[in-house]
């Protein structure tokens, strides 16, 4: 059964959000596919599939401009089905060490990285109550947000948000929990090729995509499995 799909952060062909967007049209689904900014390689995919992908500006720090998209979503289908927030800013910073890091760019990082997605689950709710099915919202958080887990010094920005996006999936799960429309994980999506500084890393975003995708329909009736897990569906210290 084809369904609608919303995904945030889908503009660059190697990277995640794109392959996300890919594989949904692959199965015969109709993607809203979010951006900041015109994607020329958005455009051409849409020149593939016309008739069911749909490419919406947003800025997720931007409650006006969420509640934006999610009406023009409205007029063209009459339910969601599953939200992937994929979304992520971080700062120039992102690298430093805690001495050499500016601390007052952190709050934008984690007001776009963590409460964009509330933002985009609050304005779409409406929409995700009227699925047909079990409407399933994940959000792609990493092993940078795990507290238990953490190794780094760097990376304060990025591993700060993806922790409150953590703290907000467990949240809003509660809030959730006996509402059977609507179910809520994080995952740590595993370290992809998404540019050339990650020539190293061990996954394809287009392999990887399939793999959540399979994964988010595995978790879509779980409402008492495990919240924060890998892409291979294993859980993951919060």
């Amino acid at each position: 059964m084809s369904q609608n799909v919303f995904i945030t952060g889908t503009g660059r062909k190697s990277a995640l959000g794109f392959n996300f967007v890919k594989r949904y049209l692959e199965q015969g689904d109709v993607v809203f596919a979010t951006v900041r900014k015109e994607s020329k390689e958005l455009e051409e995919l849409r020149e593939e599939y016309p008739e069911r992908l749909h490419i919406i500006t947003i800025d997720i720090g931007d409650t006006a401009s969420v509640q934006a998209a999610a009406d023009e979503v409205a007029k063209v289908v009459d339910c969601i089905d599953l939200v992937i927030n994929n979304a992520v800013i971080v700062s120039p910073d992102y690298d430093k060490e805690f001495m050499d890091a500016d601390l007052d760019l952190i709050s934008h990082v984690i007001d776009v990285d963590a409460v964009g997605p509330m933002r985009v689950i609050k304005a779409l709710m409406p929409l995700l109550e009227k699925s047909s099915q079990t409407a399933m919202i994940a959000n792609i958080s990493s092993e940078a947000g795990s507290i238990g887990a953490c190794y780094r010094t760097n990376m304060i920005d990025y591993g700060m948000a993806k922790a409150a996006l953590n703290m907000a999936t467990k949240l809003l799960h509660n809030s959730f929990k006996d509402n059977d429309k609507i179910n809520i994980i994080c995952v740590h999506p595993g370290w992809m090729r998404t540019n050339e500084g990650n020539a190293a890393a061990p996954f394809d975003p287009y392999e990887s995509a399939e793999i959540m995708r399979k994964l988010f329909e595995s978790k879509r009736n779980d409402k008492t499995g495990d919240i924060f897990v890998t892409y291979a569906g294993e859980q993951y210290p919060w």
